[in-house]
């Protein structure tokens, strides 16, 4: 899907941020600057197609602090997005034929936008293309644009790909901020005052071609966070009707670093262990007679009723067990906003520090235990993250495989690195890689 686990792909730029000297031993992966990343995108262009790109836009993955599969149920997230970034040159053309390459794909593809249409039908567009083309599909079938030009699009990344941090996403959304500039669509504003209402009709676009055009059946949230969100805070997405607010997140300012463990078991959206899921969750819906679990969620914390109450009305355990991670998420997710809009000294600290902990550590058991979508190196990575000192860990993103999360002191991160990088390696797993969250800005123009 045009995302690249390392930074050498088509060489190191000079103003890449370095892996500190102490982990260079370890799979540390540091983002790539605007500067480098829209370099290795231009080389990578002028290589494919020749001539010059028109511009270099780019979108980030993201990672989800808690709110786990919770955005198709109508609930609340909190994302934020990564400094790591999916970066497309981009040229239009004067026909409606796109003409793509990555950097970590043989040969260009072409798409003739006039013969895309939804997975399973004799028009799909299979493999990583599906992402790109699916946006401009999308954009048209909504109607804010009548017939978008072709483009020329060389894809390079550093969100790693199968990881479970929306690279998918990050590719759909860095096309989409181009089609929107390249064609005047005015959606996205400028990059110095970008458009909320406009970037989320984008966010719709993009999610329809990942439903329909690309086949994986996910919510909003991933494309909310690389297109909505802000430097330095964390995105309270609320996914049954798209309002968004931007909550502080500087966890510098309490010592702590949010780590990320790539397990490098990778899954896919497109499977249909996720889909079962979503299924399962509609079909609970039905039965109950609400129009999301997000209402039971809400009648629960408003004590008009009890998951105790709820539970026995549902058709088996399964469908049990999977509404009540849904109900207890989205209360994590309110429980730990809360937190982090206190504005006293004891912002993540002390109790606050705990109490954060505790949701992320439950968040955790219950992705695992009621919906079942952690994976043994997810357990092994949060385990070992606990006993080395983090205060909490947790899955992130859709399961079977994937990222894993950990709040950590500051000074503890290597002491993490190194034990999660030993207990893989005494397991016979592949060695893990590592990221270092930081609530970063949305997709937008580079260059």
């Amino acid at each position: 899907m045009g995302g690249a686990a390392d930074s050498d792909i088509i060489g190191v730029m000079p103003n890449d941020v370095p892996v500190p000297a102490n982990l260079r031993d370890l799979n540390v992966r540091t983002a790539w600057n605007d500067a480098g990343g829209a370099a290795r995108a231009r080389e990578l262009f002028t290589t494919s197609f020749g001539g010059v790109p028109e511009g270099v836009w780019a979108a980030p993955g993201r990672v989800n602090i808690v709110g786990e599969h919770t955005d198709y149920n109508g609930g609340l997230a909190l994302p934020i997005a990564l400094p790591h970034r999916t970066f497309v040159a981009v040229s239009p053309r004067t026909d409606r034929v796109l003409r793509l390459v990555s950097s970590v794909a043989d040969g260009v593809v072409e798409v003739d936008l006039d013969a895309v249409g939804p997975a399973g039908t004799p028009a799909e567009v299979r493999g990583w293309p599906s992402y790109v083309a699916g946006v401009g599909w999308a954009l048209e079938q909504a109607g804010l644009a009548s017939a978008l030009p072709g483009l020329d699009v060389a894809v390079v990344s550093c969100v790693p790909t199968g990881s479970g941090l929306s690279s998918s996403a990050a590719l759909e959304c860095s096309v989409a901020v181009a089609w929107d500039e390249l064609a005047g669509l005015g959606l996205a504003g400028p990059a110095a005052a970008p458009s909320d209402p406009g970037r989320s009709r984008l966010v719709e676009a993009c999610v329809r071609a990942e439903n329909d055009i690309a086949g994986a059946p996910t919510g909003g949230m991933d494309q909310a966070a690389s297109l909505r969100a802000r430097a330095g805070h964390a995105l309270l997405l609320d996914c049954r009707d798209g309002g968004a607010e931007h909550v502080p997140f500087d966890l510098a300012a309490s010592g702590l670093e949010l780590l990320v463990i790539d397990t490098r078991a990778e899954h896919s959206h497109a499977g249909g262990e996720y889909g079962q899921r979503r299924a399962t969750c509609e079909a609970a819906v039905r039965l109950l007679a609400v129009p999301d679990l997000r209402a039971v969620a809400d009648a629960t914390r408003a004590g008009q009723t009890s998951l105790e109450e709820v539970l026995p009305r549902l058709a088996d355990d399964e469908q049990r067990r999977r509404v009540r991670h849904v109900v207890t998420e989205i209360d994590r997710v309110r429980a730990l906003v809360h937190l982090l809009r206190d504005e006293s000294d004891d912002r993540l600290r002390g109790r606050s520090l705990d109490e954060a902990g505790r949701l992320l550590n439950a968040s955790h058991d219950s992705l695992r235990e009621d919906y079942e979508v952690s994976s043994p190196e997810l357990d092994l990575a949060v385990e070992i993250a606990r006993r080395t000192g983090a205060h909490g860990a947790r899955m992130t993103g859709g399961g079977f495989g994937g990222s894993a999360i950990a709040l950590v002191d500051d000074d503890a991160v290597e002491a993490v690195i190194r034990a999660v990088d030993d207990a893989f390696d005494g397991a016979g797993l592949r060695a893990p890689g590592f990221l270092r969250a930081v609530a970063s800005p949305p997709a937008g123009r580079v260059g």
